[in-house]
């Protein structure tokens, strides 16, 4: 085991001005992991689901590569599903139903074949959660990503700043910076959350790109131009496991590979969009994610 994505394997109901699905494969380390699977070897989750989780799903990520033995089955249980529908313009959408089910007594458990794991990626869970996993590496992973939002910061932010002192990255949108630094102008936030503890940051803008900022200063990558956003569900949670798959699969963690996995990251996630749920993701080649990489080093040069 190299990667570990501790998360959630979930049911969503998506509606968009495109269509509608109902019971899609989804959850934060479900889109991680597949994400992941194109760019490492044998990503590794750690989750847990409900036995109405099928069979044909748990193919859709073993097919892939993806180890599973770190996610719980609860007998009699239900897997978390959340269901929303996208506006028009894709960047607002209301939550629906939210029903943690299993996810409401979820205690991560670190298999002990995912012990020698070089790379963390500790998904958007209860800080609580993400602390009881660290302290269950006898050795520390080389290289752990955090990835949390707004929610944590207003019922959570003691727990969670403890979480921060513990990473090498936090990923948050520029939003949720601002309120965790108190600072509005987004490089001054970067500069007061490196404080905290973390050695990068990657502060994400949606359709306008993202930032990765370190002591060595900032480094900025567009979006990738996709035609057509069919559905974003997940698109953040593919970025993340696209940059950590990248990085893992290097072994190097300094600015200058953190910079090549944000244009991986960012690649991966366009390709998210472009379909209901993670079916893109399951159709990729090499070539597909290889051709997007290369239009943005060209894209970024001048």
């Amino acid at each position: 085991m190299s990667l570990t994505i501790v998360g959630t394997v979930a049911y969503d109901g998506i509606e968009t001005p495109f269509g509608k699905r109902e019971r899609v494969l989804g959850g934060a380390a479900m889109y991680a992991a597949l994400s992941a699977s194109y760019l490492t070897a044998t990503p590794g989750i750690i989750s847990v689901v409900g036995d109405d989780f099928l069979d044909s799903d748990r193919a859709v990520l073993t097919d892939r590569g993806i180890d599973l033995e770190g996610v719980e089955t609860v007998a009699g249980g239900k897997c978390f599903y959340w269901a929303g529908y996208y506006h028009a313009n894709m960047n607002k959408r209301d939550t629906l139903v939210t029903d943690l089910n299993v996810l409401a007594d979820f205690k991560p458990v670190v298999p002990a074949s995912f012990q020698d794991s070089d790379s963390l990626l500790l998904g958007n869970l209860s800080p609580s959660v993400q602390l009881s996993v660290l302290d269950q590496f006898v050795t520390r992973p080389k290289f752990i990503a955090l990835d949390t939002m707004n929610f944590w910061m207003d019922i959570a932010l003691d727990e969670l700043l403890e979480v921060i002192k513990r990473v090498d990255l936090l990923t948050i949108n520029d939003e949720e910076a601002q309120q965790l630094s108190g600072i509005h102008n987004i490089h001054a936030a970067a500069k007061k959350i490196l404080t905290m503890g973390p050695k990068f940051l990657i502060i994400k803008k949606g359709e306008h790109g993202a930032i990765l900022y370190s002591a060595d200063g900032p480094f900025a990558i567009p979006s990738y131009p996709v035609d057509s956003v069919c559905d974003p569900t997940g698109a953040g949670d593919t970025f993340a496991g696209g940059f950590m798959g990248y990085l893992d699969n290097e072994g190097s963690y300094d600015f200058a590979a953190l910079k090549r996995s944000l244009a991986y990251a960012t690649a991966m996630g366009s390709f998210n969009v472009e379909a209901f749920g993670p079916e893109r993701l399951l159709e990729l080649s090499a070539a597909d994610i290889s051709s997007r990489v290369d239009f943005l080093k060209a894209y970024t040069q001048f």
